[in-house]
C-alpha cells in the first residue's frame, strides 16, 4: 500500500511528494493515509505555499509544516526563489543548530534559549525545494491578525527574541570566527540583489506614485517621492560598509506579524518564536529592530513605547551577552544602536513603504499581486496588482500616513 496522499496536493511537484515520503518512511510511517491542508490566505506568505502535513498511526498523530518552491520559472527568477530557499535551509540546517550548540556550552536554561520549529528535513533540488518544520499550532501558538497592531507585550516578546538571536550570532562571531564568516558568504542578501537590478526605477517608481496619491498633505507627498529606489540604494551602500564591522550579526530580516507567533494562557502571554528565516542575511541589529516596529505597530502605539522599545531591546541584548563573557559596550553599544537608528533610517523607510503597500493586501488582491510576478518584469504594470478596493487604499493610506509621520516625529528623514 504505501503511503497514500490525499487533500490539497494541488501545485505539489512529484519530487516533493517523494520527498516527503522519504521523511516519514525514515519517521517509521508505512503504510497509512497523508493528510495534507492548505495553511493560510493570499498575503501570509507571498514566497512560499504552505500546507500542513497530518499522518496517523497506532502510535498516534504527527504534524508538520510544509514549505513549497514553486516550479514557475518567471516566478522564481523574479522573487529570487532559489536563493530565499536556500537561506531557510541554511538557518534550519547549520546556524540555528549551531547558535543551539553555544547555548548548550553555555549550559542555560531552557526558558532562557531561542527557540526555533525543529526542522524534520529540507531539500534544495531546484525547481522542487521544501522544507518541513514543527508544527507549532500543536504546542499552542497563534498568529496575530495582521492588520491589527501588536501590543507593547507582544512587541517586547519579540524584540527579546531578536536580542537572543543577535547575542548568539556575536558569540559565535567571538568563539568562532571562521564559521561566522562562512554563513555570512553563503546567506543571500535579497534587498541587495533588488538594488541592483535595472529595473528597480520602473518597478518602484509606480508604487510611489500610486502611495503619493493615496496619502493627504504636501510633506507626506514630498517625503515618498523617489524615496524607495533612494533608499534601496543608501541602504545597499551600507550593508555594504558594515558587513565586516564589528557591528554586523546574522539578522532574521523579517520580522513581521505573520513570522512572530505567540503561545497564551488565557490572556496572558507566555511566549513568542520566531519563524520564516528566507531574508536571513548579515547587517547590523537595528535593521531588525526597525523592522518589527514600523511594520507591525500604529504611529498611536510607537508614540508611547517607540524609544522604550529601543532601550529594552539593547538591555535584553546586553543580558543575553553577558551569558558568553561579551560585554554590550562593547560588541553594539547603545549609542551604536541610536546611531545605526539614523543611518538606516531612509533605507528602513523605503523597506517600510513597500511593506506597507504589501502587507494590507486581502487575500483576492495578493493572488492578483503573484499573478503579475509571474510575467517578465519590463511587461509588468503595477496596475496588474494594484488594488482598486476602497478598504484596501484606506488601510494603505492610513499605513502609510502612519509610517511617515511616525518616521517624521522620531527625526529619522
Amino acid at each position: 500500500m504505501g503511503l497514500q496522499f490525499e487533500g490539497a496536493t494541488d501545485n505539489i511537484s512529484e519530487p516533493q511528494l517523494a520527498y516527503i515520503r522519504d521523511v516519514l518512511e525514515k519517521r517509521g510511517y508505512k503504510d497509512t493515509k497523508v493528510t495534507i491542508q492548505a495553511v493560510g490566505k493570499d498575503g501570509d506568505n507571498f514566497i512560499a505555499s504552505v500546507k500542513r502535513i497530518v499522518v496517523r498511526n497506532e502510535n498516534g498523530e504527527f504534524r508538520m509544516i510544509a514549505k513549497f518552491a514553486t516550479q514557475h520559472e518567471l516566478l522564481r527568477a523574479n522573487m529570487g526563489l532559489e536563493s530565499l530557499f536556500r537561506n531557510e535551509h541554511i538557518m534550519y540546517t547549520s546556524v540555528l543548530p549551531k547558535f543551539h550548540e553555544l547555548e548548550e556550552q553555555a549550559d542555560l536554561p531552557k526558558e532562557d534559549r531561542l527557540r526555533f520549529p525543529v526542522c524534520y528535513g529540507s531539500s534544495t533540488a531546484a525547481p522542487h525545494e521544501v522544507i518541513l518544520l514543527e508544527d507549532l499550532q500543536v504546542p499552542g501558538f497563534i498568529m496575530m491578525d495582521r492588520f491589527e497592531t501588536l501590543s507593547d507585550e507582544c512587541i517586547k516578546s519579540g524584540l527579546k527574541k531578536l536580542a537572543l538571536l543577535h547575542s548568539l550570532s556575536y558569540a559565535l562571531k567571538n568563539k568562532e570566527l571562521d564559521v561566522f564568516n562562512e554563513y555570512k558568504s553563503t546567506l543571500f542578501n535579497m534587498w541587495a540583489d533588488v538594488a541592483n537590478r535595472p529595473n528597480i526605477t520602473t518597478f518602484s517608481k509606480p508604487i510611489e506614485n500610486v502611495l503619493s496619491t493615496l496619502v493627504d498633505g504636501d510633506q507626506r507627498k514630498r517625503l515618498i517621492k523617489d524615496s524607495i529606489v533612494h533608499g534601496l540604494k543608501l541602504g545597499l551602500k551600507l550593508e555594504n560598509h558594515d558587513k565586516d564591522s564589528k557591528y554586523s550579526a546574522i539578522l532574521h530580516g523579517d520580522s513581521w506579524t505573520n513570522n512572530i507567533l505567540f503561545r497564551f494562557d488565557g490572556d496572558t502571554l507566555q511566549e513568542s518564536i520566531l519563524i520564516d528565516y528566507q531574508i536571513s542575511r548579515v547587517s547590523v541589529p537595528i535593521y531588525d529592530v526597525m523592522y518589527m516596529i514600523f511594520n507591525c505597530t500604529d504611529h498611536k502605539t510607537r508614540l508611547e513605547h517607540f524609544y522604550d522599545w529601543i532601550d529594552y531591546y539593547h538591555s535584553e541584548l546586553e543580558k543575553v551577552l553577558s551569558n558568553y563573557g561579551i560585554k554590550a559596550n562593547y560588541i553594539y553599544s547603545r549609542d551604536q544602536l541610536y546611531a545605526d537608528l539614523k543611518r538606516y533610517a531612509k533605507f528602513l523607510f523605503a523597506i517600510s513603504l513597500l511593506g506597507a503597500n504589501n502587507l494590507v493586501l486581502r487575500p483576492e488582491d495578493a493572488a492578483k499581486m503573484k499573478e503579475s510576478v509571474k510575467k517578465p518584469m519590463e511587461n509588468s504594470e503595477y496596475s496588474d496588482f494594484s488594488s482598486n478596493d476602497v478598504e484596501t487604499n484606506l488601510l494603505k493610506k492610513l499605513k502609510v500616513e502612519e509610517l511617515v509621520d511616525s518616521y517624521v516625529k522620531f527625526g529619522l528623514l
